[in-house]
């Protein structure tokens, strides 16, 4: 990992669709995490914080890329797989750990990391795979057109 920020002095192609994505993920999880916390807090604790905590993520995701933080942007996006796979597989193979009833991604209770992120078409398994290879890939690409 660099603490540099990345050298291209413009996101082009791949990064500016990867911090789209990021930005509309960021939007999405926030409201529902809002909504959860507003509607129904009791009903699943555990849960409704880790839809706070990936908003989050997906915020400083969308920030660290958009702004070339290199080194938040790894943090974050690692961060953030984590969180997929943890709270992907609690939610297939122990619900009731996160407060949840049933393993439906589209449930009252779900997350946007729940059962790898189905409710979301799978994107939030995809999208920190895919941030980090472009993380892995941009440095040299901004080295490589400096030469």
């Amino acid at each position: 990992m660099s603490t540099r920020r990345l050298e291209s002095s413009k996101l082009a192609g791949p990064g500016r669709i990867l911090v789209a994505v990021y930005a509309v993920l960021a939007i999405a999880a926030t409201g529902r995490s809002v909504f959860q916390i507003i509607d129904r807090f009791d009903e699943a604790p555990i849960a409704f914080t880790l839809s706070a905590v990936a908003a989050v993520v997906y915020i400083l995701a969308t920030l660290a890329l958009a702004r070339r933080w290199t080194a938040i942007a790894w943090a974050t996006i690692a961060f953030e797989l984590l969180g997929v796979l943890v709270v992907g597989t609690l939610s297939v193979v122990a619900p009731g750990v996160l407060g949840l009833e049933s393993i439906d991604p589209f449930g009252r209770a779900a997350t946007v990391w729940s059962v790898f992120g189905a409710g979301y078409l799978g994107v939030p398994l995809a999208l920190p795979i895919i941030g980090l290879l472009y993380l892995r890939r941009a440095p040299r690409v901004a080295a490589e057109s400096a030469s």
